[in-house]
């Protein structure tokens, strides 16, 4: 004669506890590396967006100018650039891989595409050809 009925039985018994925190160990040592860079991937992507824009609006003011004066077309100054709503509508956006404390979201005369400006300045735009460029050295985003 048993004391305790199979039928009444609830619960899991230690066995099925340890294997079911098993299970769940290699399902997270397999998703945590998948997601560990996600900041630097949302930096990337913030950043070639805010890049893609700035570029734009520069094209875009080149192409404005070589309508309205007819034959010769120039690239903005670095003061029409920093200006609001002569070349981009909006403020210049920051650059996410510059620190806050050196002025993100300005910009500064570069020299080469790729070769950083100072320790301030978001971006290095070269006013000659209508080149920029995030302003910081951190891996791949002067190649972009």
């Amino acid at each position: 004669m048993r004391l305790y009925p199979m039928t009444n039985r609830k619960g899991f018994t230690l066995i099925e506890l340890v294997i079911i925190i098993v299970v769940l160990g290699i399902l997270a040592a397999v998703a945590i590396p998948k997601y560990q860079d996600i900041t630097g991937e949302a930096r990337e992507a913030a950043c070639r967006g805010t890049l893609g824009s700035l570029r734009s609006g520069i094209t875009i003011f080149y192409a404005n100018s070589a309508v309205t004066s007819g034959a010769t077309a120039t690239w903005p100054t670095l003061a029409e650039l920093e200006t609001y709503g002569t070349v981009m509508a909006q403020s210049i956006p920051a650059n996410p891989y510059q620190a806050s404390a050196n002025a993100p979201d300005s910009i500064v005369t570069g020299v080469t595409k790729g070769t950083i400006v100072g320790a301030r300045g978001g971006w290095a735009y070269l006013a000659a050809t209508g080149e920029i460029w995030p302003n910081t050295n951190s891996a791949g985003e002067n190649s972009w």
